[in-house]
């Protein structure tokens, strides 16, 4: 099952018993791989991009069906892409799209030079992210993950996009996706977790040699602390 129900995925039993859990956030290699997903812009494919069958949008009806405002919206707000506007329009413009490369052309013909590959990249993204509610469901993982740690349990989170990280490090610093860090009564500062590792852990040189995937990956891990009062 998904991520977003851990909580429900694991005996109740063991609620309050679980000594570690990772998050590895992503499309898989193999999800890549296959054509017929429709995640790689590399590949001729439909614009399904679901990573599961029960799942009703794709991302051939937000391509095909959505206005250009909400497809610029989401290009900037999923894909962090500053040409979003041009891109919706020239979508629009060129609809009805059929496939990967269709949008990828669409794309192309906004965007030139050396920029063109990490644009189309940003657009899949964007579509990934709104077909799969990806950054919903992190966020519900995260607390439903919080609720069964067991105390000095570990929840561990590896990150492949700026989205991601930023979810993950104000949820592991505040206990809450608010960003609000709660106060005792006598204004202590009530943090639920304690960091594991300092920080961001990014990979070696070795590791992305040996893995290319993996450029991108963040790590942050803390330990669960239960707050009393």
């Amino acid at each position: 099952g998904n991520f977003g129900y851990i909580d429900q995925l694991i005996p109740l039993e063991l609620h309050g018993k679980v000594d570690g859990i990772l998050f590895d956030l992503g499309v898989s290699t193999h999800q890549i791989k296959e054509p017929g997903r429709g995640f790689s812009f590399q590949e001729e494919g439909p614009l399904d991009m679901r990573m599961s069958a029960d799942l009703t949008i794709t991302a051939h009806s937000i391509v095909n069906e959505w206005n250009e405002e909400d497809l610029r919206q989401l290009f900037f707000s999923y894909g962090e892409e500053r040409l979003s506007r041009l891109i919706a329009r020239e979508v629009v413009a060129q609809r009805p799209l059929e496939t990967t490369q269709d949008l990828r052309r669409v794309i192309q013909e906004v965007v030139k030079g050396p920029q063109t590959v990490k644009s189309v990249a940003r657009i899949f993204q964007a579509l990934r992210i709104e077909v799969n509610q990806e950054l919903e469901r992190l966020k519900m993982g995260l607390s439903a993950g919080a609720k069964v740690l067991a105390p000095e349990g570990r929840l561990v989170a590896i990150s492949y996009h700026s989205l991601e990280d930023r979810i993950v490090k104000q949820f592991f610093k505040s206990g809450n996706h608010q960003g609000v860090i709660e106060k005792d009564f006598y204004g202590h500062a009530l943090k639920p977790f304690e960091e594991v590792i300092r920080g961001v852990q990014l990979p070696t040189d070795e590791e992305i040699a040996q893995n290319s995937p993996s450029r991108s990956a963040k790590l942050r891990a803390v330990s669960y602390q239960p707050m009393e009062g």
